[in-house]
């Protein structure tokens, strides 16, 4: 099940108060119910329009990729079956509630790092690791000419927002939550 408040072109210009539910019913006992908060351009998927014969023809709609929003990016209410405390909910809000501060390119930018860096599986990894998906990310951002200097700009606000732990130069920590 998915909803969502806003239309994938008004996505691009408006704040944060994204809102997308996703209800998994895996194995008999396995239950979760995930708030999506924030979304990036790439987490939008762009239908193809509408056929001509059709009522609202070239009307073209979106998808909400989920897998394209970070973990940390989503707001768990309902974990493997068990409810999760309000004040944890509460908390999870609070803290993503602080990117909308961010210019919306700036907060897909500091999203889609994110969503690599845990894509990475590592809980502690170099920013040469990174460096691996600059072409992931120029298909991402064509317009930006320095993505190195992005990937490692992104890592230190990722550091400052408590999101990750640099251990030394060019070496950092997945902050577990």
């Amino acid at each position: 099940m998915l909803l969502s408040r806003q239309s994938s072109t008004a996505l691009h210009s408006l704040a944060p108060a994204r809102l997308a539910l996703r209800v998994a019913f895996g194995a008999a006992s396995r239950r979760s119910l995930r708030l999506g908060f924030v979304f990036t351009a790439s987490a939008v998927e762009k239908r193809k329009p509408l056929a001509a014969t059709a009522r609202r023809a070239g009307w073209v709609g979106c998808n909400i990729v989920l897998r394209n929003i970070p973990n940390d990016a989503k707001i768990g209410v309902v974990i493997d079956g068990a409810a999760v405390t309000p004040a944890k909910v509460r908390q999870q809000f609070a803290r993503l509630r602080l990117l909308k501060e961010l210019s919306v390119k700036e907060r897909g930018w500091m999203l889609d790092v994110l969503r690599v860096v845990q894509s990475l599986g590592k809980q502690e990894f170099k920013t040469s690791d990174m460096y691996e998906y600059v072409r992931h990310f120029e298909q991402l951002h064509p317009d930006n000419r320095h993505v190195r200097d992005k990937i490692r700009q992104q890592l230190q606000v990722l550091r400052d927002r408590d999101f990750l732990r640099q251990h030394e130069r060019g070496v950092w920590a997945v902050r577990s939550r």
